[in-house]
């Protein structure tokens, strides 16, 4: 791809959070400066996370905030230490308004963001499939290989399968449980389930909840899930203890983490087996009424990633080195050729003027059965299963600089 540098403005277009409306609104804001180890990213396309509309409908903050998470794009600028060239396709995200703290989010005509937690995108790979990667893939990673200590398939401190807390025989199948199957994170950890499997050399049954409709798309390339069941029978964990021959699961990884999920996901575990949640339970997301009291649900945010503490309004997540470690280390090896599959894309009409009343609401703002708008026909707008809204910020094949 060829650039052409061009003079930029000194101002730009951002989608900031008004909280006392609840909302998002276009605004131009001053073009951010990147810092020491920091570049500045043309942004070219953008994903929606449940989390951002999240807490654009419930502000955790003041007014003002760009929002937004996922991003792809284009360097333009490094600052010191950077060690990123302009030019380089890359992805990433940011927190946004997604915490108590004040940081700029993604969702903007430029973005700064440290270098060494941005990934390279391939040449064969679109902005708009790159965007989709970012937080989900990693969320997915860090629920496998840092929490629940799978062995990763790239260079991470090595940890023993037999370390989940029972006697496992290598010849014998290793039993992994996926709820939420068709989820953008549950996409991602199927396929490094897969990666672990080939890396391991160990015998692996992928089981899987999902809707009965996604079990076609779930049994195929790249997630490979051995078996299905479909959470909507009354019965569905039943059918799946008995596709591990009544022995129960070593792992399982609860990509809903509302309501009752978390208890249900846990009963399905052996003595010893350990659960990963994606929300947390200070958030109100689940109780832990009912859950086995050997088993505690291992919750972390994603946004440890920046190595900073992170606010909520009833808790906080404390700054993490190791957690920030992991994150560089997880997209060091996304830019050396771990190629995992984007998410199925929904390409949205409009720009950042059309999130919040089109993205966002598709989304809603809390629980999944909360994803449905009314009084809206048109195609774009239909339920989101199985796939990414992205929006287009940039077509252009020019780059300012």
């Amino acid at each position: 791809m060829k650039f052409t540098s061009t003079k930029m403005s000194s101002t730009m277009k951002a989608l900031l959070l008004d909280a006392d409306a609840k909302t998002a609104v276009v605004q131009e804001v001053k073009v951010p400066s990147p810092g020491h180890g920091e570049v500045l990213i043309k942004v070219k396309a953008i994903a929606l996370n449940p989390v951002d509309a999240l807490y654009v409908f419930n502000p955790l903050g003041r007014s003002g905030r760009t929002v937004g998470s996922d991003f792809a794009g284009i360097v333009v600028a490094d600052g010191d230490g950077a060690n990123l060239a302009p030019g380089k396709r890359v992805a990433g995200f940011l927190q946004g308004a997604c915490s108590s703290n004040d940081r700029p989010g993604a969702f903007a005509d430029f973005l700064v963001c440290p270098a060494d937690l941005l990934w390279e995108i391939p040449s064969s790979v679109s902005f708009e499939e790159a965007a989709t990667v970012s937080l989900c893939a990693l969320t997915a990673a860090q629920g496998l290989f840092y929490r629940l200590q799978l062995p990763a398939p790239f260079e991470w401190k090595p940890v023993k399968v037999d370390s989940v807390g029972v006697e496992l025989d290598k010849d014998k199948h290793l039993y992994i449980f996926i709820y939420g199957a068709s989820s953008s994170v549950a996409l991602y950890a199927a396929q490094l389930v897969q990666r672990f499997s080939q890396s391991c050399k160990r015998s692996i049954k992928l089981i899987g909840a999902a809707s009965k409709s996604k079990f076609a798309l779930l049994q195929s390339e790249p997630y490979l899930y051995d078996a299905l069941v479909d959470y909507r029978d009354s019965d569905w964990q039943q059918r799946a203890w008995r596709l591990t021959g009544n022995a129960g699961f070593h792992y399982a990884f609860d990509c809903i983490s509302e309501g009752s999920t978390v208890k249900s996901v846990a009963s399905l575990l052996q003595t010893g087996g350990k659960t990963a949640i994606v929300r947390s339970r200070e958030a109100g997301a689940w109780q832990s009424d009912g859950i086995p009291a050997n088993i505690e649900p291992i919750y972390g945010a994603v946004w440890e990633a920046f190595g900073i503490e992170v606010q909520y309004q009833h808790f906080v997540v404390k700054a993490s080195a190791d957690a920030r470690k992991f994150a560089v280390t997880f997209y060091q090896w996304l830019s050396s050729g771990g190629k995992l599959q984007g998410n199925p894309v929904r390409k949205m009409p409009g720009g950042l003027d059309k999130i919040a009343q089109d993205g966002f609401m598709l989304l809603g703002s809390r629980a999944m059965e909360d994803r449905r708008v009314k009084d809206r026909d048109e195609p774009w707008m239909t339920p989101v299963s199985a796939e990414k809204l992205v929006y287009i910020i940039d077509d252009s094949e020019h780059i300012a600089g």
